[in-house]
């Protein structure tokens, strides 16, 4: 089953639903498909093309939201899915700064590593190895909310582009 970009009546995207929830939202008069997916649901009379974004025909107030969540997912589509340190495909985590040498677990010591490069570096400091790293930094906008749930489609890349993630449907695939 498909899903589908949910965008705000402003075009700021507010969420990622299954294609059946999108479905329905345009069938009720509640949002209006913007851009189709390949998607063909069917039902006993008709077969109708599931949409991929919509766009909701009343503009929905949202609370205050605070920093985009820490999590695995969103740590690899930050970093393009490759280990910082080498460049080969990540496959964990690393602390920049141990958790054991009072490192913390946020945005700034957190970063995708291959296994091989977690592994050497184990609980020593980027220094002491004479690696060179990029200062991680906190991912903003509200298109990274979208993207650090692991769901990504190529037709969403200009409706989350422009809402703080650059490219960001390139880097979540690379």
């Amino acid at each position: 089953m498909g899903h589908a970009l949910v965008l705000n009546a402003t075009y700021e995207p507010l969420c990622v639903v299954p294609a059946r929830r999108a479905l329905l939202l345009v069938l009720m008069h509640k949002a209006v498909a913007v851009e189709d997916s390949d998607l063909v649901m069917h039902s006993a009379a008709l077969a109708v093309c599931a949409p991929s974004v919509v766009r909701l025909t009343r503009f929905v107030k949202i609370p205050y939201r605070g920093p985009v969540p820490l999590t695995r997912r969103a740590v690899f589509v930050r970093d393009g899915g490759r280990c910082v340190y080498c460049g080969g495909a990540a496959t964990s985590i690393d602390h920049v700064v141990p958790r054991s040498r009072g490192g913390r677990h946020e945005w700034a010591n957190v970063v995708s590593a291959c296994r091989r490069c977690n592994h050497v570096k184990a609980d020593r400091a980027v220094s002491e190895l004479g690696w060179r790293l990029h200062p991680p930094q906190e991912p903003v906008g509200t298109a990274w909310r979208i993207l650090g749930t692991g769901r990504s489609d190529p037709r969403w890349a200009p409706y989350l582009a422009a809402y703080g993630a650059g490219d960001p449907i390139a880097t979540a695939t690379a």
